[in-house]
């Protein structure tokens, strides 16, 4: 198959995401009332907790190979780091000021959906614990490493306690009501559309300024993230369909709520910004290559 042809038909497969990104980057360009702070309490302490809940509880994984992929992210996040440190380092630019947009990827907005699209019901399950860590780790250890930065106790993280939360049932075999389970899932549906809006919507608004500085952290995320996840995934062992999984979730974008710790803590959310900007429009150019390279089921199905 052509490459053109293989990018025309992995587009129709990210048509539904794409969709919803668009509509969000509509709504921002024609300055529509949204409420941004509305959203994102609903999403980070209604929508995600629910999601991570029912999915980790009715998940067919086996409760190993979900540690795993905590395990895993783990490691790849702490190699990402501090590869980002030392690049930054290397290149005299603010490490605190800047390593969280470079080291933490969008694992929400884009790594569910497209955990979804390329590896199906398994991916995505695998992927709600890799964003589950991901989140609790952003919002917790990464933000204090920002100067100035200042945040509340992190065991009153909704995210995290739902993932306490199904643990424990999982565990000592806990029976979970069905109309409770039906609640949370119907309450996590809206997570992934509200993300996707959000994400174009915030896309729209975030200026161009900082886009050279930005590059290179852009170049840091995809490269840096990709090699992490596959050197965490490949020292704890992880099947191949794992694996590919971890190198591209963690090959993700730089995350926008970077962008907001950034310019809500430091003098470099313009820097930040741009780095969002770059590295999405790159990954999304990128995308049909990495699914290919990865040899994710989707990418096999589209030869």
């Amino acid at each position: 198959m052509s490459l053109l042809a293989f990018y025309t038909t992995t587009l129709g497969l990210l048509a539904p995401m794409l969709a919803c990104v668009g509509i969000g980057t509509i709504w921002g360009r024609r300055r529509l009332p949204y409420s941004g702070e509305f959203v994102s309490l609903l999403v980070t302490t209604v929508g995600v907790p629910a999601l991570v809940f029912h999915t980790l509880v009715t998940t067919q994984l086996d409760d190993r190979l979900l540690l795993e992929i905590g395990a895993a992210t783990v490691l790849a996040l702490v190699f990402a780091n501090a590869l980002c440190a030392l690049a930054l380092r290397l290149l005299h630019m603010p490490v605190r000021a800047l390593m969280q947009t470079a080291a933490f990827p969008n694992a929400g907005n884009l790594g569910l959906p497209l955990a979804a699209l390329a590896f199906g019901d398994t991916g995505f399950s695998a992927a709600v614990v890799f964003f589950a860590v991901c989140a609790f780790a952003q919002n917790t250890i990464g933000v204090r490493t920002l100067p100035g930065a200042n945040v509340g106790k992190v065991w009153r993280s909704p995210v995290l306690l739902a993932a306490v939360a199904a643990v424990v049932c999982r565990a000592f075999d806990v029976p979970v009501p069905a109309w409770t389970l039906e609640s949370a899932q119907l309450l996590g549906r809206i997570t992934v559309p509200l993300m996707l809006m959000s994400l174009g919507y915030a896309l729209s608004a975030i200026p161009s300024s900082g886009l050279r500085a930005g590059s290179v952290l852009a170049v840091m995320r995809l490269g840096f993230g990709a090699l992490s996840g596959f050197l965490a995934a490949w020292m704890l062992g992880l099947s191949l369909d794992m694996r590919a999984l971890m190198v591209m979730q963690m090959s993700m974008p730089c995350a926008v709520i970077s962008y907001m710790f950034a310019t809500r803590y430091t003098n470099k959310g313009e820097v930040s910004a741009g780095a969002v900007l770059v590295s999405t429009a790159l990954f999304l150019l990128l995308l049909p290559i990495t699914l290919a390279l990865i040899d994710a089921p989707a990418a096999q199905g589209l030869h």
